[in-house]
C-alpha cells in the first residue's frame, strides 16, 4: 500500500457537494482536510475556490491513480477549458509515497505544490511531519501566510 495525497478543489456549482462526491468516489480515502475558500490563481476574474486535500492508501500505481482521478472529474462534469480557468472539480495527485515521477502527463510531487498555500495548508493539516521525496519538510516550505 502506498500513501498518496490528492488536492481537491472546485469553484463552479455546489462546490462542497461536488468535492464530497469526488471524495466518496476515490478509492482508499483515509483522511480529509478541512475545506478552505481561496482566491483563484492565474485567471483571477472567476469565482472563489473551495480547496482541501485527502490522504489515500492505495494499491494503484501512480498512473492508475491519476487515471482514476481524471475519470472521477469527468463523471462530475469537469470540462477542460483554459488553464487555471473555472471548474466544477479539480483533483490533483500531489504526492505518491516517497516517489519522484516525471513522465509525460504525470509529475509527482505536483510541480507547483510548494508555491501554493491552498495546497500546503491542507497537506500540513493531514500530516504536519510530511516531507517531499527529496527530504524537505513541507512545514519549511511555507511562507508567512501559512503561519
Amino acid at each position: 500500500m502506498t500513501r498518496a495525497y490528492v488536492g481537491v478543489g472546485a469553484n463552479l456549482g455546489d462546490r462542497e457537494a461536488t468535492i464530497r462526491a469526488a471524495l466518496a468516489a476515490l478509492p482508499g480515502v483515509v483522511a480529509v482536510s478541512a475545506l478552505r475558500e481561496t482566491d483563484p490563481v492565474g485567471i483571477v476574474e472567476q469565482p472563489l475556490f473551495l480547496n482541501g486535500a485527502a490522504a489515500l492508501e492505495t494499491e494503484l500505481a501512480a498512473r492508475e491513480l491519476l487515471e482514476t482521478l481524471l475519470a472521477v472529474e469527468r463523471e462530475l462534469g469537469r470540462e477542460r477549458g483554459e488553464r487555471w480557468g473555472p471548474r466544477t472539480i479539480d483533483l490533483d495527485l500531489l504526492l505518491y509515497g516517497d516517489e519522484t515521477i516525471d513522465v509525460p502527463g504525470l509529475e509527482v510531487p505536483h510541480p507547483r505544490l510548494a508555491e501554493r498555500a491552498f495546497v500546503l495548508e491542507p497537506l500540513l493539516e493531514l500530516d504536519p511531519s510530511l516531507r517531499l521525496p527529496d527530504g524537505r519538510a513541507l512545514v519549511d516550505l511555507h511562507g508567512p501566510e501559512l503561519e
